[in-house]
């Protein structure tokens, strides 16, 4: 898999996710048509290339003690950034937030492992 087809399928997983997490969480709202929620996806896309390698790397000792579960703490700070920021994202609670974590995190491993299938078969 090329570059370009490498990020369109991580805005595609990112937004595929944020969907999912709308549907099954109550009180974790996109508002907006389908090219607002696309942006959501590379903004989340962008703030996981940007901030969150400098959140693993401060939150390291953590992320060790925990044995990687400090992770979701990590996926839930970026959740609450791209909420901060974004207008069509709300989530009201933090039993919204953590739910929708769990469901953004999985979403994106499972695809991120069948994207992985895919090129390994090329």
């Amino acid at each position: 898999m090329g570059l370009i087809a490498k990020i369109i399928f991580k805005i595609l997983s990112n937004t595929l996710a944020l969907i999912a997490a709308a549907y099954l969480v109550p009180n974790f709202i996109l508002s907006g048509n389908v090219v607002t929620v696309l942006i959501l996806g590379v903004i989340l896309m962008l703030i996981n290339l940007t901030i969150k390698p400098f959140l693993k790397l401060f939150f390291g000792p953590f992320i060790l003690l925990t044995l990687g579960l400090f992770l979701l703490v990590i996926n839930a700070l970026t959740l609450i950034i791209l909420d901060f920021f974004s207008l069509n994202l709300t989530i009201q609670g933090y039993l919204p937030l953590i739910y929708g974590t769990i469901i953004v995190s999985v979403v994106n491993m499972v695809l991120s492992l069948i994207g992985k299938t895919f090129s390994h078969n090329e």
